[in-house]
């Protein structure tokens, strides 16, 4: 039998590997999943990745209309696609050394301070949109603004400015408990609150500027992926050191243990997010068409389920570590370029580009110049 196991990689993103339980485990008395308990295990992985993907991607074409500059999207660029590899690469071999040289449990104690804020925060914001919709109208919403400011007078300068209100804090209040839960007991249920929250916000909050950095993303990482898992135990070593809420779990001994079953397969964010991110794009594109079709997002959507599905079925049959993106980039890449080159629109995607992030005064620059361009045309 085989689990899915995570890895490492910049800014909490996780590139999962799927390793083999033989390699993993360090004790005599192995745990032998049964077929159902195999079955629960992937399946409930498979489909917790897809509801990050979905809403996420839903959320993100929002997210690119706000004006709100609090909630305006974080724009990847091709440059920074370029150079995450690099990056990614240079975190995980640092994360390596910094286990083999310092106590893994005081790295690890850091580390669960670290993603316990991030995951409250994560939470609160993925909760948000929902609470809107259930809380009660008869209960009063408060407003407040929390506002932080260096210096005086003209000279004054806004460090923090945030703005909630009373759903915020039940939101709030509700994800504190959950982190608690999480640091005090590790319950990989809380595990999964958290982790889902944070693919859910990488998906909405990370935009791709157009297809062609999405193809250079995607196209590093495959790279990445296949070096470090075929080439060196680096990312293996990593992510059997490394706890955090950066992967998705579910356990094998489900059926046998209930809610105390401890033997897990995993999967990484990074398989998550990574394709997530491209699969959003491509729905905004679908958006951008204007021909109320969804064309794109649905078949790069299919494609993810294929190439996950696909990783689980060469791991199992080979009985060693894969990396994820091996499978999921190609489908995830090719599927939507194939149905762009039947459809003849394989341009017309690659031509594709946001501009919703830009400043407004960018914007309203670039609107001038584009009609100054039109009237010389004329």
């Amino acid at each position: 039998m085989a689990e899915v196991e995570s890895q490492v990689l910049p800014d909490g993103a996780v590139n999962a590997t799927l390793n083999d339980t033989e390699a993993a485990a360090n004790t005599t008395a192995k745990f032998v999943a049964t077929p159902e308990g195999t079955a629960v295990a992937y399946g409930s992985l498979v489909f917790m990745a897809l509801l990050p993907i979905f809403f996420g991607a839903l959320r993100s074409v929002n997210c690119a209309k706000s004006k709100n500059s609090s909630d305006m999207p974080e724009t990847i660029t091709s440059r920074d696609a370029a150079r995450f590899p690099i990056i990614a690469s240079c975190t995980l071999f640092g994360l390596y050394l910094f286990f083999k040289i310092f106590s893994q449990e005081y790295i690890n104690l850091l580390l669960s301070m670290y993603f316990f804020i991030l995951g409250i925060l994560a939470l609160s914001h993925t909760l948000s949109p929902a609470m809107n919709k259930v809380f009660p109208a008869n209960l009063p919403n408060k407003q407040y603004q929390l506002l932080f400011t260096q210096g005086t007078g003209e000279a004054k300068e806004e460090i923090v400015n945030y703005e909630f209100d009373t759903k915020d804090l039940v939101c709030l209040v509700f994800s504190s408990v959950v982190g608690v839960w999480y640091l005090l007991k590790k319950h990989w249920i809380a595990n999964n609150l958290f982790g889902l929250a944070f693919a859910l916000n990488g998906v909405e909050l990370l935009h791709l500027n157009n297809v062609s950095t999405g193809c250079i993303l995607l196209g590093g990482l495959f790279v990445y992926d296949v070096f470090w898992v075929f080439g060196t135990n680096v990312m293996v070593t990593v992510a059997r050191s490394f706890e955090a809420p950066i992967k998705l779990v579910f356990p094998q001994d489900l059926l046998e243990k209930g809610l105390a079953a401890n033997n897990f397969a995993m999967l990484g964010l990074g398989d998550i997010v990574i394709p997530g991110i491209f699969i959003a794009l491509l729905l905004r594109f679908d958006v951008s068409l204007k021909k109320n079709s969804r064309t794109y997002f649905y078949t790069s959507f299919l494609a993810y389920v294929f190439g996950l599905g696909l990783t689980i079925f060469v791991m199992h049959t080979f009985k060693h570590a894969q990396p994820a993106l091996l499978y999921l980039v190609p489908a995830c890449i090719g599927f939507p370029v194939f149905v762009a080159v039947v459809k003849g629109e394989l341009t017309e995607m690659f031509r594709y580009e946001e501009k919703a992030g830009l400043p407004e005064k960018e914007a309203l620059d670039e609107a001038t110049d584009d009609l100054k361009e039109n009237k010389k045309e004329q």
